[in-house]
């Protein structure tokens, strides 16, 4: 059964579930991306670890986290191409889960890699940093930095009443852009992972996740077209 959501579902914006969602996504890009591929290039889903300390009393909680990417490299030199990142909740609202996630993206634009960040996270702050002005209201985004241009963005947006989009992931300077469709990557995520069976529609999404009053009524009204409350 699919989403009842014309594009990303604001409830798969919790703790239980996000892990499996960003997994599921990132290996349904991966299975979108490979064919296009040309024998130049080698993809993977790579893992990132990273610890978080907590200060609790007069003691420290330290926890473990991982998080997988895309990296796109050259098949000759091994040299990365593209870094594509799925960001995820913990990035936007932690500090240490946030700061992993800077330092590899720096890493991969010293290597004079491109970076494709997907933003599927309606709590908290926003990863980077850039001007609103000129764009449209938007919940969800994708943003691209090329190698040979790192200061510039190439944004595309969606709202949680639109389909999310599709987007160029540049390659290597002198190769054509992938078109990946970011719609069709969350569907069989969404299939896959089972996300249906798991989901209880008839309550509100995660308490984090900032729907406005408009949204809170639309998406009423939506689960309720759709007979799931």
């Amino acid at each position: 059964m699919p989403s009842p959501f014309p594009g990303m579902d604001p409830y798969l914006e919790t703790p239980k579930l996000w892990p499996a969602f960003q997994h599921q996504t990132l290996a349904c890009l991966y299975q979108i991306l490979l064919p296009g591929l040309v024998d130049r290039y080698r993809a993977r889903v790579g893992t990132r670890s990273y610890v978080s300390e907590t200060p609790l009393f007069t003691s420290i909680i330290r926890e473990q986290f991982s998080e997988e990417f895309i990296e796109i490299r050259n098949r000759t030199d091994g040299k990365l191409v593209t870094l594509l990142e799925v960001v995820s909740p913990a990035n936007k609202s932690t500090a240490a889960e946030r700061q992993a996630y800077l330092d590899a993206r720096q890493v991969a634009l010293n290597q004079k890699a491109g970076v494709v960040e997907i933003d599927l996270v309606m709590q908290g702050k926003p990863m980077l940093n850039y001007s609103r002005d000129g764009l449209p209201e938007y919940d969800y985004a994708v943003t691209v930095t090329r190698s040979n241009a790192p200061d510039r963005y190439e944004i595309y947006t969606a709202t949680l009443q639109k389909r999310l989009p599709k987007f160029k992931l540049p390659l290597a300077a002198d190769d054509r852009d992938a078109l990946i469709d970011l719609q069709a990557a969350f569907a069989r995520a969404y299939d896959l992972g089972t996300f249906s069976t798991q989901i209880d529609y008839k309550g509100a999404p995660h308490a984090d996740v900032p729907l406005t009053a408009e949204y809170k009524t639309w998406t009423d009204d939506l689960l309720k077209q759709m007979k799931l409350r």
